[in-house]
């Protein structure tokens, strides 16, 4: 018995949702293989800290706040994460467990607390990312002047549909 040959996602984007003939499925079809490439990478990064994707998400969005000077509290983290309150205290908890977050005083509202992360965290971070980082920005760097401003408008557009797009309506059941 011969083993089907593995099956190209891009290829099958092709032919599933577009003709072959209009020069924009390449686009898509690079964009989509991105994506599939940075949910993978973010899946070994969760994987090598020893976190699950959640606690990685939850890191990496603490980072974020703590860098723009906008401190995150439990409560905004749940609702940024799309989990409950409990999940979240719970993640909390093993991030703190493992030296990553810490929770402190709100800087403005002393009845409130907030989620830091620690230098060992930052640490973690640097060591792992900063390689991968270097590289991305020298890719960057490749795409010619004259494109950038093109490439940055589509992932702003690409990026402003997905955040706005409405859920799609439930499957039904075949009437078979």
């Amino acid at each position: 018995m011969t083993e089907a040959p593995e099956r190209d996602e891009a290829s099958d984007a092709h032919s599933y949702w577009y003709g072959d003939a209009d020069p924009a499925v390449e686009l898509l079809a690079a964009t989509r293989r991105f994506r599939s490439a940075d949910h993978e990478m973010r899946r070994r990064m969760s994987a090598g800290m020893d976190m699950n994707t959640t606690d990685l998400a939850a890191l990496r969005c603490v980072i974020a706040h703590e860098l723009a000077g906008d401190p995150v509290t439990p409560l905004r983290l749940a609702q940024q994460l799309e989990i409950s309150g409990a999940s979240t205290s719970k993640l909390l908890d093993r991030l703190a467990v493992s030296g990553h977050l810490e929770r402190a005083p709100h800087p403005r509202d002393g009845r409130s607390r907030i989620v830091v992360a620690t230098d060992h965290a930052h640490l973690q971070l640097r060591e792992r990312l900063s390689g991968m980082h270097e590289q991305m920005l020298e890719i960057a760097r490749a795409v010619p002047e004259s494109a950038r401003r093109a490439t940055i408008d589509f992932l702003l557009a690409m990026a402003d549909h997905l955040e706005t797009e409405a859920p799609p309506q439930e499957l039904t059941p075949s009437k078979e």
